[in-house]
């Protein structure tokens, strides 16, 4: 039980925090349990797990005489609420997703280029390179729906692209860290894969409701990341609910390398 879940369930330990809270400065053992009624052994045993959970921090308090200057006597071990807001409680995540889409959904027509566009952002942004660890903050611009606090990648020096091959097995593992739960399909030989199974959407119910926003974002970000890559290939689509049971991402040659096939 996590430290969070642990408070919620444990009302005495609740009353102790909501003391030390209403408290006009820090306050010892025996002061917490004058206040809240309890044995000072019991409130000893919950501030110590407060200040493990990092609700509460522990402090030395010298002995003070008149005047509040340093005084003879022991220090004393006093508690005090961290500051920030409680942590306990019910996240609304969903919530904000929806509202947010349903914003950009009632841009009209330009709302689906828009999500794309997004997509490629983020998908850029998740493909870097770990070595980039001072990636600049995205501008507020036209070009995006809303303000994102995503970075946007920085020129690098010039290498050796990834094979196509490559580049779609690296597009597979992001989607698995991201919990698409992918699984390529229709490689031949040393090639790429043709297409890419998605058995899980982590915005299943997201998806269901604003599909025309949300699987255009997944689409942009697959393109955004092989682009990030360098790679020769695309998502060229995305097929939603191909299956009842997944959606099919496809793949395709970047348009600057179909264009020199041709």
């Amino acid at each position: 039980m996590t430290g969070v879940a642990a408070a919620q369930g444990n009302p005495r330990r609740r009353d102790v925090l909501d003391v030390l809270r209403s408290a006009a400065g820090p306050l010892g053992v025996a002061e917490t349990a004058e206040r809240t009624g309890v044995h000072p052994n019991t409130v000893r045993f919950h501030l110590d797990a407060l200040v493990a959970e990092g609700r509460v921090e522990r402090r030395t308090e010298e002995p003070r005489r008149a005047g509040r200057r340093p005084g003879p006597g022991r220090p004393r071990t006093v508690y005090a609420p961290r500051p920030g807001m409680d942590r306990a409680g019910v996240r609304g995540y969903h919530l904000l997703a929806r509202m947010l889409l349903a914003e950009l959904a009632s841009r009209g027509p330009g709302a689906r280029d828009a999500a794309v566009r997004t997509g490629r952002a983020w998908g850029r942004s998740l493909a870097q390179p770990p070595s980039r660890s001072q990636p600049q903050a995205v501008p507020r611009a036209e070009s995006l729906p809303l303000p994102l606090p995503l970075p946007l990648p920085t020129p690098t020096p010039s290498g050796p692209s990834p094979t196509a091959a490559e580049s779609a097995d690296r597009l597979v593992a992001l989607l698995g860290d991201l919990g698409f739960d992918p699984v390529s399909e229709g490689s031949g030989g040393d090639g790429p894969p043709r297409r890419i199974r998605l058995r899980h959407c982590p915005f299943l119910e997201l998806a269901e409701e604003y599909g025309e926003l949300v699987c255009p974002l997944h689409l942009g970000l697959m393109q955004g990341a092989l682009a990030e890559l360098g790679a020769s290939l695309t998502a060229s689509g995305l097929e939603p609910f191909a299956t009842a049971e997944s959606c099919l991402a496809h793949l395709a040659a970047a348009p600057a390398e179909a264009a020199a096939a041709e």
